[in-house]
This record gives structure tokens, C-alpha cells and sequence, in this order.
């Protein structure tokens, strides 16, 4: 508490005083109103369509196994047509790059789109609020619910949303797990009760986060957890695209009635309606300007059209824009950070494409000894000895054949020429090499091991390494 003055009246508190009020300050709860419009129907197909790939696309079979299955256990990562192991780490660091650089190059030239329509968080926080306005009916019934004394109408009211929370979070947890194990597996062991407890444990604590983030801390995450609103501003500049309030036209606001000219009483557009405010997600005024909170869903948008809408006035008092455009300059799309971040990500892009396409299923890796550098035989050759392994990622077994060239004559002394390697095995052996003095031309000469299928002559590799001799 703040000591009064001498004659009673309060001290006015400093500013680390208020500071400090609103660090401490108890988070109110932001109960966003239901708006329609555009925008709203777009978030609406975004989040359907997202829902609907995550729920759905475990249970899609292709070519006798899961679509998108990551087996873990058995190393294998399935996705649709390709298989990948452990040894193709690269491809999933290549995504992981091509994401990044993507959501670099949206968000300077579109902003925050991917927090507003596609965001994890934005898509389930829309969904447990279609939830609890389904139970609990609109903003203002909301507020009322909650600021009632509890009763036994308020505890089926509330007892009801959280049992569907709870319900949906688990149906979310339970298909994340399938994405790692196979769904209809898990389906008939949870029916049976014989889960494993990392099944269990993953379901509860995945359920757990969705219905925590998405039910209780919503905006919260936004403001406050989430990395990509503190260092947006390194991607934005004055050409990126901002949801932004005009206030050169809304300027100064005040409410009127619908047949008064605003002119007359020098009024701008805005009628102080505080819906932009009811409606936004995270519980900013966007007549404030730009602000790290903003998440780019549009919702203040289409409030603020049906408002304009209904007065008779021109929609679009806040839009769409761009920082340039509303200091009246000429705004510019195509621009040095935009081009260099699509040349990046086109060129990444192209690589991955190509080396997906040629990427051949199998695996070829050849060890030389390093014991000794070579040795003379009995019968005066030079020989060398390496062991190789040889990586199956096909879905199926083979039978190889190996061979060796790159020295005239030069002989492969091995237990087998032909190796039968099971789908995702590795088998590993040693292989001696045998030449004659007279043909080796340097002390360390070429030498390429080769490996082709008999029965599949596509999966073919050629590895090459050093023999070394005398000379």
C-alpha cells in the first residue's frame, strides 16, 4: 500500500509503481464474442481442414502399412510412398530448414497469417471455444455464468464443458500416439485395456497439454510463452502485411446515431462500438496500433465491416495494409528480403526434390583396415583387406552382388559374392582385395565397390575407396 500524503489525500504512484501492479496483477479472463464475416469463414475452413488431416490421416493405409506412421521401434518412417531410416536424417533436417525459412518468408510478406489461421494453438483454442460456446452460450451469457455463485445449474454447466475438454484433448492424445504407433493396433489394445505405459503416459500428457493451452491459458501462450511473437519485428518492415486501424479516418471516434453526418459534429468513422476489442482473441484494442499481441486472425476486421456496414460507411476502417500505405507511401511486394528468402527456399526446395527422387534404397559403406597398410601373400600379390556394411532400406529383402573394379586383374576374395540382406537389416563383413604389383600404377590407387539386386536391378550403389601398395 502507497502512504497518503499529510493532508490524506493519496501519492500518485510512480511508474515503476504501475509497472509493478500490472506484473502482479490477476490475469483477467478474455471472453471473445462470436464474430462472422470473410475472414471468420476462412479461419473456420482453416481450422476444419487442419482438424481434419491430424484426426484423419493415421487411419488412411497405404501400400499395406499406416500412410504416416514414425515407428520408432522399428526405425522406419513412413510417409505415404517413402520410407525413411535413421541414416536419412538429413531429409527431416532439410524440413525442418525449408519450414523455418517458409514461415520466414510468409511472415515478411504476409505477417502473422500462420499464427491466425493455422497455428496449433490458434486451431485447438478455436475449437475448445466453439465448445464452450455450444455449452455455455454467448459472450455476455458467459459472463454472467461466471459471475454467478455456484449452484448446481453452474456446476452441470461448467461440469458439461470440461467433460467435452476433456473427452477432446484425450481423442487428441490418443492420435498423436498413432502417429508413432499404429492406430488400429492401438484402437484394439485400448479397447482391451493393454496399453504400455509410454502409450499411456504420452496420451495423458499430450490430452493434458491440449486441454491446459487450449482450454485454460488460450491468449496467454500467445503473449507469453511463444518465441515467434518476440522476434517477429526482426521480419517485419514497413511493406510487410499488418492488420492495422486507420486512425487518419476513425480519428477523433465518438458514438452518434446512424442518420448523423459525423462531419457535422467532426467526428471520424469510428463510433466507439468496442467490438474490434470483444471480438479479439488475445484482448487488445487494435486503435492502439501494431501491437506483439496481434495474432493476425481477422476477427477485428469483420466486426468492424458490420459495424461500418450498418452506419452507411465505408468498410475497411481496419484492414488489411501496410505500414508504407497508411504514412501514404507506395507499398512495394516484391522487395530485396522477400526475393533473397524465395531464392534461398526455392533452391533448398529444388535440392530436396531432386534428392528424394534420386534417393536410392540402399546403402553401401566401406571400412578399410586400418591395422596394417597392406600385405604380400604367398603368391607375391598385394592385398588388402576392408570390411563392408551394407544398409537394406527397401521394404523388402534382396539378394545382392558385389563386384569390384579400378585395377587391372584385380581379385575380390570374400565369403560370399552374393549377400541377402533383410528389409531395414544390416549385414556387415569383410572383403580382401588381391592385385599384382606390376598393376598398380601409384602408392594408393582407385578402387569402386559394387552393389546391384538380382532380383531388383534399380537398387544399384557403387562406393569407392583406396588400395594401397608398394609403389
Amino acid at each position: 500500500m502507497t502512504a497518503p500524503n499529510a493532508d490524506g489525500s493519496a501519492k500518485p504512484r510512480t511508474s515503476d509503481e504501475q509497472v509493478e501492479e500490472l506484473l502482479y496483477a490477476r490475469q483477467e479472463k478474455i471472453y471473445p464474442r462470436e464474430v462472422h464475416g470473410l475472414y471468420a469463414r476462412l479461419r473456420v475452413l482453416g481450422v476444419t481442414g487442419l482438424l481434419g488431416i491430424y484426426y484423419f490421416l493415421p487411419w488412411v493405409q497405404w501400400d499395406s502399412h499406416q500412410a504416416v506412421l514414425f515407428d520408432l521401434p522399428a526405425r522406419k518412417f513412413h510417409i505415404f510412398s517413402i520410407t525413411l531410416w535413421p541414416q536419412d536424417f538429413i531429409y527431416l533436417a532439410a524440413l525442418l530448414i525449408i519450414a523455418g525459412l517458409t514461415l520466414f518468408f510468409v511472415t515478411a510478406l504476409v505477417g502473422r497469417v500462420w499464427c491466425g489461421y493455422a497455428c496449433p494453438q490458434t486451431v485447438w483454442t478455436e475449437a475448445f471455444l466453439w465448445i464452450e460456446r455450444k455449452v455455455e452460450g454467448t459472450r455476455l451469457q458467459q459472463q454472467k455464468l461466471d459471475a454467478m455463485p455456484m449452484n448446481a445449474r453452474k456446476l452441470r454447466i461448467k461440469a458439461t464443458k470440461h467433460f467435452l475438454w476433456v473427452v477432446f484433448s484425450a481423442w487428441t492424445g490418443f492420435t498423436f500416439v498413432g502417429y508413432f504407433t499404429p492406430i488400429l493396433d492401438l484402437g484394439h489394445r485400448l479397447l482391451a485395456f493393454q496399453l504400455g505405459p509410454w502409450e499411456i503416459f504420452w496420451v495423458i500428457f499430450y490430452g493434458f497439454a491440449t486441454y491446459g493451452n487450449a482450454g485454460w491459458m488460450r491468449e496467454q501462450v500467445c503473449k507469453y510463452m511463444c518465441p515467434y511473437a518476440r522476434f517477429q519485428s526482426a521480419m517485419f518492415d514497413k511493406d510487410t502485411l499488418i492488420i492495422s486501424y486507420l486512425p487518419g479516418r476513425g480519428e477523433p471516434r465518438g458514438s452518434r446515431k446512424r442518420s448523423t453526418d459525423p462531419a457535422a459534429l467532426g467526428l471520424g468513422d469510428c463510433i466507439d462500438c468496442t467490438l474490434c476489442v470483444q471480438v479479439c482473441p488475445t484482448g487488445i484494442d487494435i486503435r492502439n496500433g501494431l501491437q506483439y499481441e496481434c495474432i493476425a486472425c481477422s476477427a477485428c476486421i469483420d466486426a468492424c465491416d458490420d459495424v461500418m456496414d450498418k452506419m452507411g460507411y465505408e468498410k475497411g476502417l481496419i484492414t488489411y495494409t501496410t505500414e508504407n500505405a497508411i504514412e501514404g507511401r507506395k507499398a512495394h511486394i516484391i522487395r530485396p528480403r522477400v526475393v533473397i528468402y524465395a531464392m534461398i527456399l526455392l533452391t533448398i526446395m529444388s535440392i530436396f526434390a531432386y534428392s528424394i527422387a534420386t534417393r536410392t534404397a540402399l546403402g553401401l559403406d566401406v571400412i578399410r583396415d586400418r591395422n596394417s597398410l597392406y600385405r604380400e601373400t604367398s603368391e607375391g600379390l598385394i592385398e588388402n583387406v576392408y570390411t563392408l556394411k551394407i544398409l537394406n532400406m527397401d521394404k523388402a529383402a534382396h539378394t545382392y552382388k558385389l563386384d569390384v573394379s579400378g585395377i587391372p586383374g584385380i581379385e575380390l576374395d570374400s565369403d560370399t559374392r552374393e549377400i541377402r540382406v533383410e528389409s531395414g537389416a544390416v549385414m556387415e563383413f569383410p572383403v580382401r582385395l588381391r592385385a599384382d604389383e606390376s598393376d598398380l600404377d601409384a602408392r594408393s590407387s582407385k578402387v569402386t565397390f559394387g552393389l546391384v539386386a538380382t532380383d531388383a536391378p534399380e537398387l544399384a550403389i557403387q562406393e569407392e575407396a583406396r588400395f594401397l601398395g608398394p609403389n
